[in-house]
């Protein structure tokens, strides 16, 4: 009781002792200034490719003057500002906005990306936009990737198994952890051409070598535990043009807007085939023995 009243006696002494000062409220003002009225335009260059099949014999490059005060910090912000304040009959993909769904792939300033992530460069350099290269165009920035969804097609991008399957789909198909680790860096592509349209081999050989986006998609599915025809997958792709074209410059890696490494997949689907044959071999020596 003594100490609990000495305590009482003790706050009440201090809290009569202790008087705040008066802080007047300039004190806490800064120097920050809102500005009210409009900002003042602040113009970027841009040199845009343009096609119109309609009325153009052959491209151009046309330049437009694209004030950054007043749009988004994204290249595609700017080809919103061209085509929303400047000219209608610019034509250009784009969908998500994210950097997810891969329409507004694009070439700017010499490199392949999305022109949703890519910023806007500061200082007074001119940017330039061009489709992706060697591919054909339809109009502007808009490429034709007919050829492209086709070969993805005929990897036969899904799981495919060779016992039956209950059609009730009552049963997950379930995969330990460990094997679905395998797929990190694969399942992750959005097709967005970049790598493939980065590439030497296949703007020399569209027709036939499959490209960095087709092939990291065909491992993707070789290495997924749960697809049951990964020989039959590796034998179709075991040719001198659909494979056999990568000479691992590392191009699309660079490409790669979401960071992946198709030059890797590729070399693993290399190695993979490479397996496949010594074990092949090894298996008809093995016959040929056995019959001396």
């Amino acid at each position: 009781m003594f100490a609990r009243s000495l305590c009482s006696i003790s706050r009440n002494a201090v809290r009569s002792s202790v008087v705040l000062p008066q802080i007047p409220a300039k004190a806490f003002s800064t120097d920050m200034k809102v500005e009210t009225g409009p900002k003042k335009p602040s113009y970027k260059l841009f040199d845009v490719f343009r096609y119109r099949p309609e009325t153009d014999r052959k491209p151009q490059m046309t330049r437009y003057a694209v004030d950054v005060n007043n749009c988004g910090t994204m290249v595609l912000d700017a080809l919103f500002q061209i085509k929303n304040n400047v000219d209608p009959t610019f034509s250009f993909r784009r969908s998500c906005r994210e950097g997810i769904c891969g329409s507004c792939a694009m070439n700017i300033n010499g490199e392949n990306g999305l022109a949703c992530l890519t910023k806007i460069s500061p200082g007074r350099n001119t940017m330039t936009i061009r489709p992706l290269p060697h591919m054909f165009v339809i109009k502007d920035l808009v490429t034709d990737m007919t050829n492209f969804y086709e070969q993805y097609a005929s990897i036969k991008p899904w799981l495919q198994k060779k016992t039956k399957v209950d059609t009730n789909y009552e049963v997950e198909n379930l995969q330990s952890y460990e094997d679905r680790l395998l797929l990190d860096g694969l399942y992750e592509c959005i097709l967005c051409a970049c790598c493939s349209t980065s590439c030497p081999s296949y703007w020399w050989h569209p027709d036939k070598y499959l490209g960095p986006s087709i092939l990291q998609q065909a491992y993707r599915w070789i290495a997924d535990s749960r697809d049951e025809m990964t020989e039959e997958r590796l034998k179709s792709l075991d040719d001198t043009y659909k494979l056999y074209r990568c000479h691992a410059i590392m191009n699309c890696t660079h490409a790669c807007p979401k960071n992946l490494n198709p030059g890797r997949s590729i070399h693993k689907l290399k190695h993979a085939i490479h397996k496949m044959h010594r074990s092949e071999e090894r298996r008809v020596g093995k016959e040929c023995r056995s019959r001396w």
